[in-house]
């Protein structure tokens, strides 16, 4: 399995080995646009890879912060409490960058700048670009996703 991030449409796929695209998500990714600089909170684009998988067993809208549930569900009064939080719910893909000096290593590194593909509130809109960088999803398709990826598979973000 590999997975595609088409930036311009803002879809995730799937696809098998051969290339074949098994599903297509509608997606968020970072309202600034692309790059990889550290405190850009642009989407960072080129080859990564699953470096972990996070929130196996979590309820749907379970809330991360610093990678870890604290224990509360997502609920839109909590949303309207705090109205700028861009919302990490469900589960969790980090990924990792492996082009050295691209998205890899220094200042450009996707996973010490924390980019993952995660869920968020059924209320955000998908199809345009709205994140501080990751890569947002309707949290049942993530959850259809999460079940399909192993740590390791390769995802590539393409402008």
């Amino acid at each position: 399995m590999k997975i595609r991030i088409h930036f311009p449409s803002q879809t995730l796929q799937l696809l098998d080995e051969s290339g074949t695209v098994l599903q297509s998500y509608l997606v968020s990714t970072g309202a600034q646009g692309l790059g990889e600089e550290s405190g850009s909170f642009c989407t960072p684009r080129g080859r990564h890879v699953i470096r972990a998988k996070i929130g196996a067993g979590q309820p749907v809208d379970s809330v991360f912060v610093r990678r870890r549930p604290t224990g509360e569900i997502y609920t839109p009064a909590l949303g309207a409490a705090h109205p700028k939080r861009d919302w990490i719910l469900t589960r969790i893909m980090w990924l990792s960058g492996l082009e050295s000096g691209y998205n890899r290593g220094g200042s450009c590194d996707t996973m010490r700048r924390y980019i993952y593909i995660h869920g968020t509130p059924d209320e955000v809109e998908m199809g345009k670009p709205g994140s501080h960088g990751c890569i947002r999803m309707r949290n049942a398709e993530l959850l259809e996703l999460f079940g399909r990826v192993d740590t390791g598979t390769q995802v590539e973000i393409v402008a």
